[in-house]
């Protein structure tokens, strides 16, 4: 998983990407739902994160018919430029429709569409990429609602990955009558999990999660409902952890992460 002699200079340049922490009010408290990703996938097989993926070409070009905070108001919350800021909103509305289902977009402005059964074949098409997002918004007359989105956070992949990405993290609610599946080739399974459940799946071994899940997760333990996350507005640095090796083990170190070791199985464990 690590190259020791990786250094900044000779890294591989991160990729753009978008992951969506989708959240609801439960029984128990807030509920964020969760993926297990196959163990085939290239990146983080086996492990459970959120919804998301890398940020496509036609991200950043989408001709989508727009409702929310303008481009310019991502690229300030997000420390990026517009064209950019662009691409990471339009992949994070497009990989959680792709990976689970859940579509923020309506028919106008103020609505979202109450149930995507009826866009199964357009989502495995958009999979494959046989259809671009813009498209089959346009098709569908569909507007992209991207005030029910909220940034949350930035974490860069350790320059020893092979593999690496400058992910950005967004909230977002699952509308009304919508359901979230794993109805993708890349989900081995998925569930609905409050914060604390889910680290305690990790502490007890029954899941793997890499520092960026982790950490979300422990954030969100501190929020009573889901208001109260749509409410936050937490400072978004972009963190970078590093990697150093002892008695030829991998540690990585980032901001809070006394909790991290010790109790559940590591990545690279």
């Amino acid at each position: 998983m690590f190259d020791e002699t990786q250094t900044a200079s000779t890294a591989p340049t991160p990729k753009d990407a978008s992951t969506v922490i989708l959240v609801r009010d439960g029984r128990s408290g807030v509920e964020v739902f969760l993926v297990r990703r196959a163990t085939g996938m290239a990146f983080a097989g086996g492990m459970t994160v959120f919804p998301g993926g890398g940020v496509d070409p036609s991200d950043g070009v989408a001709d989508v018919r727009w409702a929310g905070p303008p481009v310019s108001w991502w690229a300030e919350r997000f420390g990026v430029e517009e064209p950019r800021a662009k691409a990471l909103v339009c992949a994070a509305v497009r990989e959680t429709f792709e990976e689970c289902g859940v579509l923020l977009a309506g028919p106008t402005e103020d609505s979202v569409v109450a149930s995507t059964a009826g866009y199964s074949e357009a989502r495995r098409q958009l999979e494959s990429r046989e259809l671009s997002f813009a498209d089959f918004l346009a098709r569908e007359n569909l507007v992209m609602r991207t005030d029910l989105l909220r940034p949350w956070a930035n974490w860069i992949t350790p320059v020893q990955e092979g593999h690496r990405y400058d992910t950005h993290f967004f909230v977002a609610v699952v509308p009304s009558g919508q359901n979230a599946d794993g109805e993708t080739s890349e989900a081995a399974e998925v569930a609905w999990r409050t914060p604390a459940a889910a680290v305690d799946d990790w502490r007890d071994r029954r899941s793997v999660l890499l520092p960026p899940t982790w950490s979300q997760l422990a954030m969100l333990e501190q929020f009573d409902d889901v208001d109260a996350i749509l409410a936050a507005e937490p400072e978004i640095s972009p963190i970078l952890p590093e990697l150093r090796f002892v008695d030829g083990k991998p540690w990585v170190s980032f901001p809070g992460d006394a909790g991290y070791y010790g109790t559940g199985t590591l990545p690279w464990g």
